[in-house]
């Protein structure tokens, strides 16, 4: 998976489309987009210890809460980056909800969304277009400037 690092720290993967609240969207076969939080989201959360899933079926709209994240530190909500009816959810974050922690883009997904409008993906940032804005978060963190920005070559 090919993906920018920024700030020596944070993944970015590149296949995929961002919110400024940290959200990632995969978009899959059939129309469907499978969701979770990026790396940045999850480290500024610390710990999680307990995820509160979408229930199957139900229809969101863009924006919308989707699920809520209990870390140590604090609770999240996470919005929803396109609309449409949940068809799956990751029920392994029940009994694990650390997965979100060790593999955010990866067994840490929290659900698949059949887009009703797969046009809402226009809305979203480019990877490209998030590792830019991420820069401009950590550099108003005061991290360092050099580094902040780093292309990985694909594995």
């Amino acid at each position: 998976m090919e993906e920018i690092l920024v700030a020596g720290k944070y993944r970015v993967p590149k296949d995929r489309y961002y919110t400024k609240e940290h959200e990632w969207c995969l978009v899959e076969e059939g129309g469907k987009a499978r969701i979770g939080i990026t790396d940045y989201a999850q480290q500024e959360l610390g710990d999680i210890v307990y995820v509160e899933l979408p229930q199957l079926n139900d229809e969101v709209e863009q924006n919308d809460t989707v699920a809520n994240i209990e870390s140590v530190k604090s609770v999240a909500s996470v919005y929803s980056p396109v609309s449409g009816k949940i068809v799956d959810i990751n029920g392994e974050l029940e009994n694990s909800p650390e997965l979100i922690n060790e593999y955010p883009y990866e067994d840490g997904w929290i659900c698949v969304i059949e887009m009703k409008d797969s046009s809402e993906i226009e809305d979203l940032m480019s990877a490209e277009e998030y590792a830019e804005y991420l820069k401009e978060l950590v550099e108003d963190e005061g991290e360092p400037p050099e580094d902040i920005l780093h292309e990985e070559l694909p594995e």
